[in-house]
């Protein structure tokens, strides 16, 4: 309860929220200076946010060399420590173990019910995003890649895609796995998880090919996809 009273102080301030919503999307370490100049602020006040955030482990921070001479630089990136509030507490994290190793006691066919399910889910995170677009009947190519973003950033994935000229290829990166505390030590979920963004793809696209790239769980910055669809 302590903790989560210091990450509250700490995002009450709205400058401090928004420099960390920007961390989040960035994908990538930032300096003081970047955030500075981002937001508008001074340098120091700059660095005063980004400690406060550093404080309660939602930050972490090394110095580096930037490759353009003079002294290092300090950049700070998003902290592996997940961060959760519930107001009273809730243990997710445990019950999503207790869950999943329940399934896994059951042998294949647990491991099998555990991925149909994550598939259903997937194409369940897409329908709830149709919904809300009642007035498109006919989905074109550019209205899909929006709802499939739109999902997946709900999802709390912070993707990234990329389209080849005949948009027959969808590349995508994931920058944060919601399950990557899970599936350090059960490999079950990343299937799991794949089934998931396959469920997400095929309640769009006429045919799907979904080929893993990387992964966050073998020490991949990013999971990376292929996607080979036709609309």
């Amino acid at each position: 309860m302590e903790q989560t009273l210091k990450i509250t102080n700490v995002l009450s301030d709205p400058t401090r929220y928004y420099i960390y919503q920007y961390i989040t999307k960035r994908h990538q370490e930032v300096t003081v200076q970047e955030v500075a100049e981002n937001f508008n602020i001074h340098p120091n006040v700059a660095r005063l946010h980004l400690s406060k955030l550093e404080d309660v482990n939602m930050l972490a921070s090394e110095t580096k060399k930037t490759g353009k001479g003079g002294r290092p630089s300090r950049l700070y990136r998003l902290s592996d420590d997940v961060i959760q509030l519930h107001f009273p507490f809730r243990d997710y994290m445990l019950l999503s173990k207790v869950a999943i190793e329940t399934m896994l006691t059951l042998g294949e066919a647990g491991k099998q019910a555990l991925y149909v399910t994550g598939k259903r889910f997937g194409t369940e995170v897409i329908d709830q995003e149709i919904a809300k677009k009642p007035h498109m009947d006919e989905l074109d190519f550019e209205q899909k890649l929006t709802i499939l973003k739109s999902a997946a950033t709900l999802a709390g994935l912070y993707p990234e895609f990329e389209v080849n000229g005949e948009k027959t290829k969808i590349y995508f990166q994931i920058f944060n796995c919601p399950f990557k505390e899970v599936a350090e030590d059960h490999e079950a979920v990343c299937t799991m998880h794949h089934e998931f963004l396959k469920g997400m793809f095929e309640a769009l696209f006429d045919t799907v090919e979904l080929v893993e790239k990387e992964n966050i769980a073998s020490g991949c910055e990013t999971c990376s996809y292929q996607a080979l669809v036709t609309n």
